[in-house]
Order: structure tokens, then sequence, then C-alpha cells
């Protein structure tokens, strides 16, 4: 087996082997988001489309999983205010999410696509800012 496919599937491996805690946050935050844009696409095709509520709901219960583990990955010993701050964004997250699943409302997904993105965009500025000042070349996503 070695088509582009398992290419990508190692690449991605050594990715995720090789990357700093810092940068698995970050592909963790990629992969939230991009499970919400998936959902969001899927909120707008047409109701006679029958795998539309499967896919939402697929997505956005990744999405959900990937805020829980999230906040399993919290050291509120340590993290302190920040830590608590996370936690219950992480748990508002979920909340509307669910929310947004059960009741098939795209309204409370683009609420937290909408929160999610600043939090999103500030992590990624911080993993820059701290390569300039280390020096190092960090390959992260925006």
């Amino acid at each position: 087996m070695s088509g582009p496919r398992h290419y990508a599937r190692v690449y991605r491996e050594n990715s995720i082997l090789t990357a700093s805690p810092g940068q698995l946050i970050l592909m963790m935050f990629d992969g939230a988001a991009r499970s919400m844009a998936i959902a969001h696409a899927a909120f707008e095709r047409p109701k006679s489309d029958l795998r539309r509520i499967e896919i939402i709901n697929r997505e956005l219960i990744r999405a959900q999983a990937i805020f829980s583990e999230l906040r399993g990955c919290l050291n509120h010993e340590v993290g302190g205010e920040f830590a608590r701050t996370m936690d219950g964004l992480y748990r508002y997250y979920n909340r509307r999410l669910l929310e947004a699943n059960m009741r098939k409302q795209l309204e409370p997904l683009i609420e937290v696509e909408n929160l999610f993105k600043t939090v999103h965009s500030a992590w990624s500025e911080m993993l820059r800012t701290q390569e300039v000042q280390s020096g190092e070349r960090v390959l992260v996503s925006a």
C-alpha cells in the first residue's frame, strides 16, 4: 500500500508524533473548526437531501468529542483562571452544539463557530509568536 492516501496518512501520523503540545492543541482546534464547517455546509443543503441529517449529526458529535478531549487536557492546578475559563467555554460549546444537533438548528452552531474563531485565532497567533521568539520554524495551520 504505497499510494497517495498511504503517504498522506503517514505524513499526518508523523506530524502528530513530532508536534509540540501547543501544536497538538492547534491540530485539535483545526479538527473542531473543520467539523463545524462541514456541519454548517450540511445545514445549508436542501432538506430533501437524505444524507444532510447524518452529516450534521456525525460532524457535530465529532466537534463535541474534540471539545471534550480539550477539556480533559486542561490542567486546573497549573492553568488557574485560564483553565477555568477554557473549561467553561468548552462546556458551553458542547451544550450549544448539542442543541444545534438535537433541534437541527443552525443558529447555535453559528454562535459557536463565531466564538471559537476568536480562540482559534488567538492560539494560532500565540504559537507563531513563540516560533519567532524561539527562532524555531514551526508548521501550523491557521
